[in-house]
C-alpha cells in the first residue's frame, strides 16, 4: 500500500498517497461490532491511459469474489492498470465502475482514491513507522469514524488472521519484512474495501517467506474481489481464478489459469507458463515449423493438425526435450538453471542434467527431439 514519505513520519498522507480510508458506508457490511468488513463487489472497467511509447487500453470484467491475476513483461502496462483502478492515475478514456457505481469517466468524473472502496497493496509494505502494528491496522477503521476501542479490537482480529497475534505493540522497525507485509495485508483488509489490488506484494520476499505469505493471502482473500499483478505463475495458480496476459498495453489472452498456462497464445504467455512455443503449420497430421517436425498423442492436438496448412504452435516443456536423437540442431548458448542446464539451439530448447551438458559449447551440433506424448498443438495467433 502507499504510505507517507519516509522522511515525514508524522505527515498524514494525501489522497491516494496513504492508506486507503474505509469505503463509503453503503459499500461495506457491518460486523456485530459495527466496523467495516470487506464485501465482494463486481468491477467493470475499460482503462485507457496514453503513454509516450504505447497506449494502455485494457478492459476487465471481474465478478464479485473473483480473483484475476495479471501477468506480462515489465513495462507492459500492468501497474498502470492498477494505479488507474486505484484512482492514482487519471484515465484518458474509458470508465471504471464498482457494482454499477461509476467512479471514473473522463473528462468530467473522477472519484478520489479514498472514496473508491478500492485498496492497493504494493511491493513495499510502507507502514507508518511511528505507529505500532495495531495502530497501523486500525488506521482505516478510525478514518471511517469507528471508535478507537472497536478499531483496536478489529486490528487485533486481523493481526490474528494474518498470523501475528502477539505483534500488536511492535513498531515496523521491530518486524521482519514478511511480518511487515502481513501487517500491510491486515491494514488493507481492515479498511473494509470492495476491491483489493495487489501489485507484486511477494516480489521482495525470500522464497520461504513468500510461500508463507502466499498461503496467508489465499485464506484472507477468499471470496473478495481481487486483481493481482505478478511475475510468478505460482502466484497466479495459487491465488487466482482467471489469468489475463498483457502485452504492450493490450490483453492478448484471458481465461482460467489452467487454460492459459496449458495453451499459451503468445511467446510471452509461453514463457510465463514455463513452456517452449514454436510457431509453424499443420502438416500430414503433425506439426512443422522452426526446422522441427513434431507429432502428438493428444486428441485435441491431433484434431487441430488434421487440416494441412493450419497455423499452429507446438508447446512443450524444455525438460521434456531430448538430445541425442531427432533433427540436427546447432547450439547457440547454454544457460544454467537451479536443476540443470538449458541448451538453446537454432531448432529449440532442451533442459538437461549438468552432466549431459558438460561437454557442450556454442557451435556444437546436437540432435533434438520431443516425445509425442509431451507435445501439444494450439492455434497460432
Amino acid at each position: 500500500m502507499t504510505a507517507p514519505d519516509a522522511g515525514m513520519p508524522g505527515r498524514r498522507p494525501r489522497d491516494g498517497e496513504g492508506v486507503a480510508a474505509a469505503p463509503r458506508a453503503e459499500s461495506t457490511a457491518a460486523t456485530d461490532a459495527g466496523e467495516p468488513a470487506p464485501v465482494a463487489a463486481a468491477l467493470r472497467a475499460r482503462v485507457l491511459v496514453r503513454r509516450r511509447d504505447f497506449d494502455v487500453d485494457i478492459a476487465l470484467d471481474v465478478a464479485p469474489g473473483e480473483t484475476v491475476a495479471v501477468m506480462g513483461r515489465s513495462g507492459a502496462g500492468k501497474s498502470t492498470l492498477l494505479t488507474a483502478l486505484a484512482g492514482l492515475t487519471a484515465l484518458d478514456g474509458g470508465e471504471i465502475a464498482v457494482d454499477g457505481r461509476v467512479l471514473d469517466r473522463p473528462p468530467r468524473l473522477r472519484t478520489a482514491p479514498m472514496h473508491r472502496g478500492i485498496v492497493l497493496l504494493g511491493q513495499d509494505a510502507r507502514l507508518f513507522p511511528h505507529l505500532t502494528a495495531r495502530e497501523n491496522v486500525a488506521f482505516g477503521p478510525r478514518s471511517a469514524g469507528i471508535s478507537a476501542s472497536v478499531a483496536r479490537s478489529r486490528a487485533d482480529e486481523w493481526l490474528d488472521r494474518v498470523g501475528l497475534p502477539s505483534a500488536g505493540d511492535r513498531r515496523p522497525a521491530q518486524l521482519s519484512g514478511g511480518e511487515q507485509q502481513r501487517v500491510a495485508v491486515a491494514r488493507a483488509l481492515a479498511a473494509g474495501p470492495r476491491v483489493i489490488l495487489l501489485d507484486e506484494p511477494l516480489v521482495a520476499l525470500d522464497a520461504v517467506t513468500a510461500s508463507e505469505i502466499r498461503s496467508m493471502l489465499r485464506e484472507c482473500l477468499a471470496g473478495l474481489t481481487t486483481i493481482a499483478v505478478t511475475h510468478d505463475a505460482v502466484d497466479a495458480a495459487a491465488l487466482a481464478d482467471r489469468l489475463v496476459i498483457v502485452e504492450r498495453g493490450s490483453v492478448t489472452q484471458d481465461g482460467t489459469v489452467r487454460a492459459v498456462l496449458a495453451a499459451p497464445a503468445t511467446a510471452v504467455a509461453a514463457k510465463i507458463a514455463g513452456l517452449e512455443r514454436v510457431v509453424g503449420v499443420a502438416a500430414n497430421g503433425g506439426f512443422e515449423g522452426g526446422g522441427l517436425r513434431l507429432t502428438s498423442t493428444d486428441a485435441d492436438s491431433l484434431a487441430l493438425a488434421a487440416t494441412d496448412g493450419r497455423a499452429l504452435a507446438a508447446v512443450f516443456r524444455a525438460v521434456d526435450a531430448r538430445l541425442g536423437e531427432g533433427i540436427p540442431a546447432t547450439v547457440s548458448h547454454l544457460e544454467p538453471t537451479p536443476t540443470g542446464v538449458r541448451v538453446i539451439t537454432d531448432r529449440g530448447v532442451a533442459e538437461v542434467p549438468p552432466g549431459e551438458a558438460a561437454a557442450l559449447s556454442a557451435g556444437d551440433t546436437v540432435r533434438l527431439s520431443v516425445p509425442p506424448d509431451r507435445v501439444r498443438f494450439v492455434p497460432a495467433s
